[in-house]
This record gives structure tokens, sequence and C-alpha cells, in this order.
């Protein structure tokens, strides 16, 4: 019979010998801890109503969102069927619907004004590089300075989500504030990390990235429901609006389906230079309106 430890231990060997992401890896035994930590029992006695119930504490007394729910769902899934071996009948763990909404943008404004709130240089160099090249949080924290290809104007971005490799563009404004940037930190390390952490040991945390945004964004007197993630989505949609093709936009993103970059057309003002048909009838052009008279 295995203890808690044990199973977590051969649940990180599994995700290790998929293959799968860091974060991947971090986030299912942590969520797979919290599960079996909730359950307080054996792990051979666990079964589908252990995980409802699990998930309905999730739902009702955390009040955690769709998205949150989905994400703990999956790793227990894994945990069941891979790590225990175990088949599970799953029309008893039903995921959650989530809410289409879209994400907030920023306006080119709101984000030159957020980059100009940065206290220092290393946080200026930082924002502006999420923004101005599309990055991921993590991928932005985990740059090395050899990613910075200043001969070709792109920015190398290694084992991105889903463990894929890909180039975006390197803006020469960035690269003028990387440099002043460099001057001043000089940030030397065995792995070459571009953004140290606290203490000079490893790269700069993702938290310490959406802290350094939030702070700016206050400073900004920006009042959007905004993260570090909106620097991301503002860059696809004001690419959109330039006149860059999805095509183009999903590769400098890194996504695996055109169909998660289609999102951006709805954020993008790809009206304004659209007349509606109504105004294009030469039956309405000498419309008058009538007075309220």
């Amino acid at each position: 019979m295995e203890n808690k430890e044990q199973v977590l231990l051969r649940m990180k060997k599994d995700i290790l010998l998929r293959g799968l992401s860091k974060n991947t890896l971090e986030s299912y035994t942590l969520n797979a801890r919290i599960f079996l930590e909730y359950c307080n029992r054996p792990v051979e006695q666990l079964n589908e109503y252990d995980i409802r119930n699990f998930l309905w504490y999730l739902i009702n007394e955390k009040k955690a969102s769709p998205g949150t729910v989905n994400t703990y769902s999956a790793a227990i899934r894994f945990l069941f069927a891979v790590t225990l071996n175990r088949t599970l009948n799953y029309l008893q763990i039903p995921r959650q619907k989530k809410r289409k909404t879209f994400p907030e943008v920023l306006t080119r404004e709101e984000v030159f004004s957020i980059i100009e709130s940065c206290k220092n240089i290393k946080h200026k160099a930082m924002l502006m590089v999420v923004y101005s090249s599309g990055l991921r949080v993590s991928e932005a924290a985990a740059l090395k300075i050899q990613h910075i290809d200043s001969k070709n104007m792109r920015i190398f971005v290694e084992d991105g989500k889903g463990g894929k490799d890909r180039y975006t563009v390197l803006s020469a404004t960035c690269l003028s504030v990387l440099r002043e940037y460099w001057k001043r930190y000089r940030p030397k390390n065995p792995e070459g990390w571009l953004f140290l952490g606290t203490y000079n040991v490893s790269h700069i945390t993702t938290r310490g990235i959406a802290f350094a945004f939030n702070e700016a964004v206050k400073r900004a007197n920006i009042t959007k429901n905004v993260s570090i993630h909106s620097l991301r989505h503002s860059f696809a949609t004001h690419l959109l609006e330039d006149g860059a093709t999805l095509l183009q936009i999903k590769e400098l993103l890194g996504h695996t389906s055109i169909k998660s970059t289609t999102i951006y057309v709805h954020l993008a003002n790809v009206t304004s230079d659209i007349k509606s048909p109504l105004d294009n009838s030469p039956a309405y052009r000498s419309l008058e309106v009538p007075s309220n008279a």
C-alpha cells in the first residue's frame, strides 16, 4: 500500500517520462496533492465519488472559476488514468463549461503609459519585451541573452507552451532599451538568463514580472481589469489592426491551432474603414431624419 508521497513521486516520474512541461509538472502535482489531502483516505479506496465531492467543494466553497476547476480535474484524471492505472467513469466527472468572454485589451496609448510608469529600466525592459514580441510571461522570464538575435531582429523562444520552439519579432525600440538595461545591470550568470531574480541565482519568476506590471498599471491610473497577459493580447490585436495576417500572428504567438488566434478578429478595430450597407444604398443616401417636432 503506497502512501500519498509515494504516489505523488510516481506521478512526477510519469509526467517527466511524457516530456510534459515544467509548468504542467508543477501544476499537476500540486493539484493532485491538494486533492489527496482533501480526501484524507488511502489512495486505493478513492473513486469517482471522491473526485465529485472535491470538485463540488471547489465550486461551492472555494468559488473557483470553471477554468480552475477544469485544471484540477485534468490533474486528477492523469493521476487515476496514468499513475494509478485505474479506469474511471468519466461521465460522472464532467468538465465545467466555460463562459466565452473576450480578454481585455489595452490601447497603444495605455501600453505606452504603463511602460513609461515603470520604476526602473529592468522593469521597463521586461514589460516592453512581453508586449513588443507577444511573449507569454513564462517565456519572458526564461529568456536568455543568446535568444536575442539582433542581426535578424528576432527573438528565439525556447521550449514554449507545448514544448515548442519558435521565433518572434524583435522590436528595434525594445532592442535599444534592452541594450541600455544590459549596460546598467550586466546580468552575468552561467545559464545566461537575461532577467535575473532577486538573489541573482536563477531567472526572474513570472510572479516578479506580473508584480512589476501591476505596480506600473496602478501608477498609470489604468482602471481596466488587466493582467500581464493583456500585453500579449494587445500585441496580437494591434498587429491585426496594422495589417498582419492571422497566420503570421499565429506563428508569432506560438498557437497550435488557428482557432486560438481568430479571437483577435473580434478584439481588433476592423470596422474603422467599413461602411454599413445602409449608408452605401443610393435609395437611402438622401434620407432625411424626421424631427421630433
